[in-house]
């Protein structure tokens, strides 16, 4: 790989004694990795699910290198079901550094494609409220399918801008990580158009907007709550430099030391995290800040559920679909139904696309239940189960939007393996196919 003069330059005088090993590491191929998903399988599950060998990494006790051959990943059924996330094992390292617990609020505020968000809503483990925002919206909606692939219940997913968002929700959350938009330069040796893309001014342009979202972020956390910031790039003006800048610009946040069994202390010995690709990664930076000042939060709660008759209507299409009790908190925006997480605040003007798990949508005169429904449930919660093994060709067909047979009647849950991939409505021995067309397999 030819890597920019400059960015070479920069790296030499980054690392010193260690820069050949540095520049002989880009000449071996990059490792691929996956995470699994602890709301949908344990790792048992995923290994029988896989047509390839896992390998763990020390990034995350949920990451694993892969070896595997010609297969795209993201036609496997366990894909499709929502098994597992592809991500660069090192990517995991924000996460385990945040460290969310079950029961917690926590803000991913620069969160497409959506890597980070699902990690941290599997550590969750459905209890709390995970706030993933991306402010370009095309991202956004990447980052809306994948927490709903990987059955995310207690998440919101806005696209909006950082500023407004933190003002509207200041002092909320416990915990709040800014990934932040980044030169790439931990990606050269993944991506070449990270290559191509890269020039020496992009390092303090980024700089410059990282420090802004970090501003912006500072608004949402609590007393006593946690800030990381990480990126995906080695230059010290966007790492070091920055977490030195913040600590300046607030003297409320203190620098928590980072000691992990992976990467190594930051320049000039800073307790932050780097991580090379000699390290068994690719190229990341971690920091990790608590706050001691008071930070009042003013957001109301979220008030407007459904009641009465609408209400009823609700929890009986509820318990037409599912045996396990109504879990409440539903409420209707426009045409569509929803179950909200417990805790909510208010969402008003802060860009929401989506809150909690969408139940169903109006079809004429009747609720149709949704796609997000089923993918968010346990096939022991589905009233009615079509379970197929990994390998069934019925199951196959079903990713590829095709009618399949089956002995059920009315709404069906499909299962790849014993977890929940998707529904159809079955009738006269056949499953008309609900799988959304854009998820489908085109082959």
């Amino acid at each position: 790989m030819e890597l920019p003069v400059s960015f070479q330059n920069a790296m030499k005088e980054l690392l010193g004694e260690e820069y050949p090993a540095f520049f002989q590491s880009y000449e071996r191929p990059f490792r691929q990795g996956l995470r699994r998903n602890p709301l949908k399988c344990g790792e048992e599950l995923l290994r029988e699910s896989l047509p390839f060998s896992l390998e763990p990494s020390p990034f995350s006790p949920l990451s694993f290198y892969i070896e595997r051959g010609e297969e795209k990943l993201g036609y496997l059924p366990a894909h499709h079901a929502g098994l597992f996330y592809v991500q660069e094992p090192s990517a995991c390292s924000a996460v385990t550094a945040l460290d969310p617990q079950p029961g917690e609020a926590v803000l991913d505020l620069c969160a497409a494609p959506g890597g980070k968000s699902t990690q941290i809503a599997g550590l969750l483990q459905g209890v709390g409220l995970l706030w993933s925002n991306e402010i370009v919206k095309s991202r956004a909606q990447i980052l809306l399918s994948n927490v709903e692939r990987m059955g995310v219940k207690n998440g919101v997913v806005s696209s909006c801008h950082p500023r407004r968002l933190c003002q509207g929700l200041q002092g909320f959350f416990d915990r709040v990580l800014v990934d932040a938009p980044c030169s790439g330069e931990g990606m050269f040796r993944r991506d070449p158009e990270a290559v191509a893309q890269w020039t020496p001014e992009s390092v303090p342009a980024c700089a410059q907007r990282q420090r802004a979202i970090l501003d912006s972020a500072a608004l949402a956390v609590r007393e006593g709550g946690v800030l990381v910031y990480s990126t995906c790039t080695f230059a010290r003006e966007e790492n070091e430099d920055n977490v030195e800048w913040f600590l300046s610009a607030h003297p409320e946040f203190e620098l928590l030391p980072l000691d992990f069994p992976f990467g190594r202390p930051g320049v000039n010995g800073l307790p932050v995290r780097r991580i090379y690709p000699m390290d068994g990664g690719e190229g990341h930076f971690v920091a990790k800040f608590r706050r001691k000042g008071e930070n009042p939060c003013w957001a109301g709660l979220f008030s407007r559920y459904l009641s009465g008759k609408e209400e009823g209507e609700v929890r009986e299409l509820f318990q037409e679909l599912f045996t396990c009790p109504y879990p409440g908190n539903g409420a209707r925006f426009g045409e569509r139904l929803y179950l909200l997480p417990q805790g909510l605040p208010e969402m008003d003007c802060l860009g929401v696309l989506r809150a909690g798990v969408e139940l169903a949508q109006r079809k004429g005169r009747r609720w149709e239940p949704s796609h997000g429904a089923f993918q968010s449930a346990r096939k022991e919660d589905c009233r009615q189960v079509l379970d197929l093994p990994w390998d069934s060709p019925q199951l196959a067909a079903f990713l590829r939007g095709e009618e399949i047979d089956c002995g059920t009647k009315g709404y069906t849950g499909v299962c790849a393996g014993g977890v929940t991939t998707g529904f159809g409505k079955a009738s006269g021995g056949r499953l008309k196919n609900h799988y959304p067309k854009g998820l489908r397999n085109l082959r």
